[in-house]
This record gives C-alpha cells, structure tokens and sequence, in this order.
C-alpha cells in the first residue's frame, strides 16, 4: 500500500491532537527550551503571528515565541516545534502562490534572533533574502558558513501582539 504524502497545508491545518498544551520539562532542558513551563502550539499559531506582520517590518523567532506563550503564561515556546511549523507554514505558503494565490502568510519577514535568514525557507537563504530585498531590506552577506543578514535589523523590528489582539476583536 502506497501511502499518499500530505500537502504542507494539510500538515498546516490538522494538526497533531492534544496541541496546544503546555508542558513542564526537565531541568536539564530549562536553559535550552527558555524556561520550565513551555508552550508546544499548533502550526496555524505559529502561521496567525506571522501573518500580522506587516509589510517592510520583521519579527525574530525569539519574539514569535515570547508572543505564544504569554496568553499561556508559559516562560517559553517550544524552540523544536516554532521552527518546525515555520517549514510548514513556509512551504504551505509557497503552494498557495503556486495556486495563483496573492494573500500569503509572509514567511520571508521572518528572521533569526540574530537577523540571520532562514536557510530552511524555500528556495534557502538565497530566496530568503531576495523576497526582504523586494520589501527594501539589504542584505549583509554570510561569512564562512554564516548565513546571510539583514543590515540593521532592529530598525525594522515589530512587535505584532497589538496587531494579533485587534484580529480577535474583531
């Protein structure tokens, strides 16, 4: 039997059952995962917060995950699974621009807490880098085997919870 690959929207969409939840770890991991008590979302949380980002501005995966776990009142978000579903909202956005879609989760807007690109995004970091170009970003190349960075990237810098509470009040 021939098992049929899900879409990255499906993977998007169906997430796995019991998400979100908070957890407690162990404390060997508490440095690693930012605190004891840590969000694991869903891969749409990670997608709503990025969605709120508006054009020419940025937010690191630092501050998506600080955003999530808040309402939880978790110290953190699970860094494993926030960069997992970053692939997938990625990739599930590329298959809705393939689909001739215009209204897509930017996902290139995202960046590393230290402003470095996403070599996990489609098409790698040089994709990456060409979408925040678009959007007026310059880009600082790599050196050895670091990725590339946006240049002065704090300026740029968002912080999207107002944005994301004024969507739930409406």
């Amino acid at each position: 039997m021939t098992r049929v690959r899900k879409s990255w929207h499906e993977k998007l969409e169906n997430p796995v059952p019991g998400l979100p939840k908070v957890c407690d770890v162990p404390e060997k991991w508490v440095k690693t995962m930012g605190g004891r008590r840590i969000l694991v979302p869903t891969p749409m949380m990670v997608d709503e917060v990025v969605r709120a980002v508006p054009e020419r501005k940025l937010v690191t995966v630092g501050q998506i995950r600080r955003q999530l776990a808040g309402p939880f009142k978790a110290d953190s978000t699970c860094p494993m699974t926030t960069g997992i579903f970053l692939r997938i909202m990625s990739e599930a956005a590329e298959e809705d621009r393939q689909a001739g879609k215009t209204d897509i989760t930017p996902y290139w807007r995202v960046i590393k807490d230290d402003g470095s690109l996403n070599p996990k995004f489609p098409g790698g970091v040089e994709a990456h880098a060409q979408k925040l170009r678009d959007e007026g970003h310059e880009i600082i190349p790599g050196k050895g085997k670091e990725p590339p960075r946006v240049a002065n990237f704090g300026g740029a810098m968002t912080w999207v919870a107002d944005e994301i509470a004024q969507r739930h009040d409406h």
